[in-house]
């Protein structure tokens, strides 16, 4: 029982992120608008007050939507906007000429290779990557793929805080994938306020939560920054000041989450023995962690077996193994990591998007990871405690019993 009831899945219909990003696609810029224009902003103001409304029954319990609703109204008195009057959306604006985005006078502290390494060797970046069933790649190239159900932290530092949270793919299945994203960037000097991005799925914001796209009202605001890609597919963040870049995408229905970060930030914790744990540098529980490459032998073996008659109970799918195998071939031609977890995703969930999440993970890392003879990993990484690796003469019942609890994590 306690194992089916971990097994739900919980999706918050709150759409107040879509709000914030009208809002603030409708008022770029805004704040440098002369009298005659507010009742421009005024109208954007009453429509993010009815886009408010429209959600809130499902957002009761949501901070950001709170902040929003008391938000708009401090700026309707300041504007002095009446609450009645028209809410079509204004023209886009384009940020004007000097405006704190544009700026390129920020402090030298707010650029983290000018300040912390003037007179020393350049930083030694490191990768971490989040994709699929999901596939987790560390801070030190430790590939591992993973159940971790729910919420659970990928980066946790005295700059930025990173937390997932995954849910069941098909119901009663183990398999999960990320649903959920939230990115807490910490208050830095005279660089960036704290800002807050989240997104879910089929919700992929180009702005925090907060409507804005930048690090706020500060003189290095412009260090901290979003760009969207391809909209609501593709956002990257750049954070100067921590010398760190973000890449998230939304591949189907789901997350996927890839970072590049100095060495020297990601181990700035203030005490790191009790920072709990933390899936970009020490991985997943041995507890969570799945070997789905012997899963991946039992499913090839399982698929040869069908033909004469059932066995174990077999997974939803719409692949073989050879058409899972053929069909990862098509993006990804280098039989590593990636190239194995596409196969072993397309047989758990039988949705081809997760081929297409293990592709864009691997272009990521292409662009994120500095040690380019690294690009590529063969080996599967999970690590084993003694005592829990096997004996090199396995006993008939113990394998028997060994591959049906492969199967019983992929229900």
């Amino acid at each position: 029982p306690l194992f089916l009831s971990s097994l739900t899945a919980v999706t918050s219909p709150c759409k107040i992120l879509k709000c914030n990003s009208e809002f603030w696609a409708a008022t770029s810029g805004s704040h440098h608008l002369g009298a005659e224009e507010a009742p421009e902003f005024c109208t954007a103001l009453r429509a993010y007050a009815h886009c408010t409304r429209r959600t809130a029954r499902t957002c009761r319990g949501d901070l950001a939507y709170h902040s929003a609703v008391h938000g708009i109204d401090d700026l309707m008195v300041q504007h002095n906007c009446s609450k009645d009057g028209p809410t079509s959306q204004p023209r886009l604006r384009t940020l004007p000429p000097g405006d704190s985005q544009e700026r390129s006078d920020s402090p030298e502290i707010c650029h983290y290779e000018k300040s912390f390494h003037k007179h020393s060797a350049a930083p030694n970046y490191t990768h971490c990557g989040l994709f699929g069933d999901p596939h987790l790649r560390t801070f030190t190239d430790t590939f591992q793929t993973c159940k971790v159900q729910g919420a659970w932290p990928l980066i946790d530092n005295n700059y930025l805080n990173v937390q997932v949270t995954n849910t069941p793919v098909l119901p009663g299945s183990s398999a999960t994938a990320t649903s959920k994203l939230t990115i807490i960037f910490k208050s830095f000097q005279e660089c960036v306020d704290q800002k807050v991005y989240q997104a879910e799925m089929d919700e992929l914001p180009a702005a925090f939560v907060d409507g804005s796209k930048n690090g706020g009202d500060k003189h290095g605001a412009n260090s901290l920054k979003i760009t969207e890609k391809v909209s609501g597919q593709h956002i990257e963040i750049q954070a100067k000041y921590i010398g760190t870049t973000i890449v998230v995408r939304q591949v189907g229905r789901y997350l996927t989450f890839a970072v590049r970060m100095p060495e020297e930030v990601v181990n700035a914790v203030e005490d790191r023995d009790s920072q709990g744990l933390y899936l970009c540098l020490r991985g997943c529980p041995l507890n969570q962690q799945i070997d789905f490459q012997t899963i991946r032998s039992a499913q090839a073996t399982e698929g040869r077996a069908r033909r004469k008659g059932p066995s174990l109970p077999t997974p939803p799918e719409a692949f073989t193994y050879e058409t899972a195998t053929a069909k990862c071939r098509e993006k990804l031609p280098v039989e590593d990591l990636y190239f194995q977890s596409c196969v072993f995703d397309l047989l758990t969930t039988g949705d081809v998007n997760f081929m297409l999440a293990a592709y864009y993970a691997f272009e990521d890392v292409k662009m994120l990871h500095s040690n380019k003879d690294k690009l590529h990993l063969y080996e599967r990484t999970r690590v084993l405690t003694p005592g829990n690796t096997a004996p090199t003469g396995t006993h008939p019942t113990l394998w028997v019993a060994l591959l049906c609890l492969c199967w019983l994590s992929l229900l």
